[in-house]
């Protein structure tokens, strides 16, 4: 059986490996990846309560601007994977089973969490484009390690200085998800595997690339999933019609817009014939690039994941840890549901003799477009 190594880095801003009173206190681990909203973690520790370790974690959950970083990394194979780079944003305490001890939970979230801190309501951006901006607000935490991935949007629009000049409204994270719900674009940050280093996407949802290793359900010695199960809902979809105003005529132009996007193909042979459309009438009152802009948003959010499935992951016979927002393979259940799906999100737990993973995974359709997985 491989050894899976756990590895937990703590400190101000700079993150180090803890201590050994750290160490010989820790109980589990959870850390959550997932696609909508921020990541997050927990970690238990069993301390006694005379313990110096109490004030340190109350202090950093209960600074106003706690930049208190918390790394979690997992070795397996000779590979180091770093499963969260976050910040602790809360502790707990409750009476553990031994006298003398008590159990305390770290509760902490991913570096996104560090952009809603402060409101810079002050900033004004002119004659730059949305990711000319988004670059300017990542800039400053740089010192975090935080290393700005921004995709210009495919429509550019340039404010005139003379017309308008862009105003931030609320906090940095609250002005880079506006700006990309506006293009239909996303924003997350995500570990590389470097400790202490991040990346910050902003950019299209990319729903390409390499898959990862198969989920194996019915296969009998080859299986490495405890439990596999989906579902198929076409209910919520819809077509997005946009209302462009003509500048000369002031007439009216109301337009559909399809979900089809190069950089999210379809993953399912068999897609919903949608049927239902849902009217988008705050568009009238922007330009017709800033309409196509929203209409684009909004047709990605109705690109629903008709079909999920959710499972438990056998991370040692899998031989590998399961990464959220990457494809994967599924083999061995229905052929309605076969073939590559998407990884929405992943729960890893991590305790002494133990180490599982549960997941989400969602596509667009039934029935496989692969006619073989690779193993």
């Amino acid at each position: 059986m491989s050894e899976v190594v756990m590895s937990l880095y703590i400190g101000p801003v700079a993150p180090v490996p803890v201590s050994k009173a750290v160490i010989n206190a820790f109980v589990s681990c959870e850390v959550q990846s997932k696609t909508e909203g921020p990541s997050g973690f927990q970690l238990v520790f069993e301390i006694d309560n005379n313990s110096p370790l109490h004030t340190i974690f109350m202090l950093a959950s209960n600074n106003p601007i706690p930049l208190v970083r918390t790394v979690i990394t997992v070795e397996m194979h000779g590979k180091q994977s770093v499963l969260m780079d976050g910040v602790i944003t809360q502790h707990n305490v409750s009476p553990a089973s031994a006298p003398g001890v008590s159990r305390m939970t770290v509760t902490g979230s991913d570096l996104t969490h560090v952009l809603s801190y402060l409101d810079f309501s002050f900033m004004r951006f002119p004659a730059m484009p949305d990711f000319a901006r988004i670059n300017l607000v990542l800039a400053k935490y740089a010192f975090l390690g935080l290393v700005p991935k921004v995709i210009p949007s495919v429509l550019i629009d340039v404010p005139v200085p003379t017309d308008r000049i862009p105003t931030q409204q609320g906090t940095d994270l609250a002005y880079i998800q506006s700006l990309a719900d506006r293009v239909g674009y996303v924003f997350y940050t995500e570990t590389t595997d470097t400790v202490g280093v991040s990346v910050a996407y902003w950019g299209p949802d990319v729903r390409i690339g390499k898959v990862q290793k198969p989920l194996n359900d019915d296969l009998d010695a080859n299986r490495n999933v405890t439990s596999l199960s989906g579902s198929y809902d076409a209910q919520e979809a819809y077509i997005p019609l946009i209302t462009i105003q003509n500048p000369q005529t002031k007439m009216p132009l109301t337009i559909p817009v399809p979900d089809f996007n190069p950089l999210n193909p379809p993953l399912g042979l068999i897609r919903p014939i949608t049927l239902k459309t849902k009217n988008i009438y705050e568009t009238a009152k922007y330009s017709p690039v800033q309409a196509a802009m929203i209409g684009m948003a909004k047709a990605a959010q109705s690109a629903v994941r008709v079909l999920k499935m959710t499972g438990s992951l056998d991370v040692l016979a899998y031989g590998s840890l399961l990464m959220a927002r990457r494809l994967v393979y599924v083999r061995g259940s229905s052929p309605a549901f076969n073939g590559i799906h998407y990884v929405e999100s992943v729960t890893t737990t991590f305790k002494e003799g133990e180490l599982k993973q549960d997941f989400q995974l969602s596509r667009d359709g039934l029935l496989s477009t692969v006619n073989r997985v690779s193993a």
